[in-house]
């Protein structure tokens, strides 16, 4: 890796623009924040099936940035500086931030209406999976092979979990059962918006060729 500075990177190639950063750091700061006013973050904003099915709608984004406990937070902000490592070169803030919030929608939706059992949520590693699958697909379309080992390995580990269950030590350490069908839907989720993605540039370049 090297150290020179070329649209944006800097450092071993990480992708410290601001337009990179931006997006991330709020997400962090969001997480830290409400992690602050634990429990009484929890108790307005988590996803709670019950209370949403008596209009608290609003709990279907925001459980997403709540977290059972500190090793729960660690974890996630570790995800999200490993992914803007891995991927952030893909995003500006606007697109990172839009993204996120049809992940995390993506995720929290598809709960409530696929996942009945799961009455109570909080956590943002459905979208995290989803954003690791967003990056590997943009990985592919910059031409890195590798993308497609990481679209193979985080879908591996979905149908890993969903057949197996997940790690005894996660859940120790969280506190908490590991919501699988989160992050299975938090791919699915990214899987419609690459759908998307993909046939809106196939789109463009037909009518860019049609206008030759």
């Amino acid at each position: 890796m090297g150290h020179a500075t070329l649209n944006g990177f800097t450092m071993l190639n990480l992708p410290l623009a601001p337009r990179f950063i931006i997006g991330p750091s709020i997400l962090l700061i969001l997480c830290l924040g409400l992690f602050l006013f634990e429990p009484i973050s929890s108790e307005w904003l988590a996803y709670d099936r019950v209370l949403i099915a008596q209009q608290q709608f609003w709990r279907l984004l925001t459980g997403n940035y709540l977290h059972t406990n500190f090793n729960h937070l660690l974890l996630n902000c570790a995800g999200l500086i490993l992914l803007w490592a891995l991927h952030g070169q893909y995003f500006n803030a606007k697109q990172y931030l839009v993204f996120m919030l049809l992940l995390c929608l993506g995720t929290t939706l598809s709960i409530y209406a696929f996942s009945p059992a799961l009455r109570w949520y909080v956590g943002l590693s459905g979208a995290l999976h989803g954003l690791f699958l967003l990056g590997a697909y943009f990985d592919i379309r910059h031409g890195l092979k590798s993308g497609w080992l990481l679209v193979l390995g985080v879908l591996i580990k979905v149908a890993h979990e969903q057949y197996y269950g997940a790690s005894d030590d996660i859940a120790e350490l969280i506190g908490a059962n590991v919501a699988i069908d989160a992050h299975l839907f938090g791919c699915s989720s990214a899987l419609l918006l690459i759908l998307t993605l993909w046939l809106t540039t196939r789109r463009v370049t037909t009518d860019v060729n049609d206008g030759y």
